[in-house]
């Protein structure tokens, strides 16, 4: 019986041969008990992982202290906001093991990033986040220079009555790899944020 990497999901696959019994020595656990005897796994179960000796384990993961950035929308800024504020860039994924669990949700003023944050808002609202992982603020990066259109400027209100919300200007030095610089100004918030995170 041949096993995939998948064999947790979908069970053992019916192919070549059965690998061959173990060695004498290998047939002890590292314990120096007797081995357990061969019972068959319950039918269309696959068998139980077989369980490394403690030294040979990873430990476990531990998280990461700071935060963890995380883009509502493609083109949100993260990689950017990364760059200039520290933190791990978690693209649009979930931390992972490891990464910190606070959240900085990312997202462009224009409408459609504006739905998106308020949308991942929700989610973390109604606890469809991994467990551990919490949304500390969003981040709302300008779309354009200048002033945000009345419609667009009432969305960003009703966002900061669900969540602390920091806002970017636009940066024009961002464009041509500004990251190396220092944070723009009118975001003083935000790197207090950060400094508290880490």
């Amino acid at each position: 019986m041949r096993q995939g990497p998948e064999i947790w999901i979908r069970g053992p696959v019916a192919g070549s041969e059965p690998l061959p019994p173990p060695a004498a020595a290998d047939a002890l656990p590292a314990t120096g008990a007797p081995p357990a005897p061969d019972v068959p796994p319950a039918p269309d179960m696959p068998p139980a992982p077989a369980q490394a000796p403690a030294a040979d384990r990873a430990p476990a993961p531990v998280q990461a202290p700071g935060f963890s950035w995380i883009g509502a929308h493609g083109g949100a800024g993260v990689s950017t906001l990364a760059g200039v504020y520290g933190g791990r860039d978690c693209g649009q994924n979930w931390p992972g093991p490891g990464d910190p669990p606070s959240v900085l949700l990312v997202a462009r003023t224009h409408a459609a990033g504006l739905t998106a944050a308020g949308r991942a808002v929700e989610e973390f609202r109604l606890g469809r986040a991994p467990a551990g992982v919490r949304l500390d603020a969003v981040v709302l990066v300008a779309d354009a220079p200048g002033r945000l259109p009345r419609p667009l400027a009432q969305r960003v209100r009703l966002l900061e009555s669900a969540v602390d919300v920091h806002r970017v200007p636009w940066v024009p030095a961002w464009r041509l790899d500004g990251t190396k610089d220092a944070p723009p100004r009118g975001t003083e918030s935000l790197v207090s944020r950060v400094r508290r995170a880490r």
